[in-house]
């Protein structure tokens, strides 16, 4: 599953400006590469990435001011195929003439950026990356704790959206309810966000679908954010044996990311969402290099030394 782009999403999310084919916008976007064509403007077109948005900085425009006209308007036409979504011209430079003139006949955008050639590739490779990018569908709740995003997972029922609704009272940010996507942004990073028919929404059993946003503010939400921990909200039963000292090097692989993963059991009087925060805040004690667990089998081994010495 993946988000369909359009040149027009591309243009406003990355603040380009259109020198040809406003009209023609609503061209597809199907790979979130981007090609330099440096080579084919010598002729060379033996493998020619045409599906992808080409990008004419300083070297390319100037190696086309030197070019004969009508050989250049001939390359042009080359590139202008009609699978090719747009050209982006960057560095506040003008487009060559003849690019313009080939592409009006497929009726494919020019567009331009006042943005360094290296800049605007990055923006748009960024941009089009995360639209792009395979995604999963996970039943859960995501909430941004403490700057971290805690994905709560659990049976329908469990009390991982009352829960939510609790951290969001103590000053926390939704940012999906029941459905959260996500896609994989880079080698360690998950993404998450809501699907925008649930976003900022959140259903509590007995009132209905309610509007964080709406109710306690644009600081109560947030619309993506990366998925740190995955809290794994489970009925008490006493006859499991729950990890007490923490130990459990437990984890969850989504995609290619293995994600930290501890279990929670729900039981009449527990805080969850002063469970959750603690979870959360042991988690980035851990990242930081301080590990409570290692600080008491420290503690442990000192006491029994310390004993022993005093039995001799």
């Amino acid at each position: 599953m993946a988000y369909s782009v359009t040149v027009a999403d591309l243009v406003e999310n990355t603040h380009l400006d259109i020198f040809y084919g406003e009209e023609y916008l609503n061209r597809p976007i199907t790979t979130s590469d981007i090609s330099r064509p440096g080579l084919e403007l010598t002729g060379y077109f033996n493998y020619y990435p045409s599906k992808r948005i080409q990008l004419l900085g300083i070297t390319e425009t100037s190696y086309a001011k030197g070019m004969d006209s009508n050989e250049l308007f001939d390359v042009m036409k080359k590139m202008c195929l009609p699978e090719t979504p747009a050209f982006v011209i960057s560095t506040q430079l003008d487009p060559p003439d003849e690019l313009i003139r080939a592409a009006k006949n497929q009726h494919i955008p020019v567009l331009g950026s006042k943005l360094t050639t290296s800049r605007v590739l990055s923006n748009m490779t960024n941009y089009l990356e995360g639209k792009l990018a395979e995604r999963k569908s996970i039943h859960g709740v995501l909430i941004d704790v403490y700057g971290l995003g805690v994905l709560m997972t659990g049976d329908s029922g469990i009390g991982k959206s009352e829960t939510a609704l609790e951290l969001v009272k103590r000053g926390h940010r939704l940012i999906a309810d029941d459905r959260v996507e996500v896609y994989q942004q880079d080698e360690q990073t998950l993404i998450g966000q809501a699907p925008m028919i649930l976003r900022h929404l959140l259903e509590i059993r007995g009132i209905g679908i309610i509007d964080v946003m709406n109710l306690f503010g644009a600081g109560a939400v947030r619309s993506q954010t990366k998925v740190d921990l995955i809290v794994h909200l489970e009925n008490w039963s006493d006859d499991t044996p729950y990890d007490r000292l923490g130990n459990g090097d437990e984890t969850r692989r989504i995609f290619d990311v293995d994600v930290q993963r501890v279990s929670i059991p729900v039981k009449t009087g527990r805080n969850l969402a002063i469970i959750i925060e603690a979870a959360a805040m042991n988690y980035r004690a851990k990242k930081m290099g301080y590990d409570a667990t290692k600080v008491f089998d420290d503690n442990l081994n000192n006491l029994i030394k310390e004993n022993s010495g005093n039995k001799k």
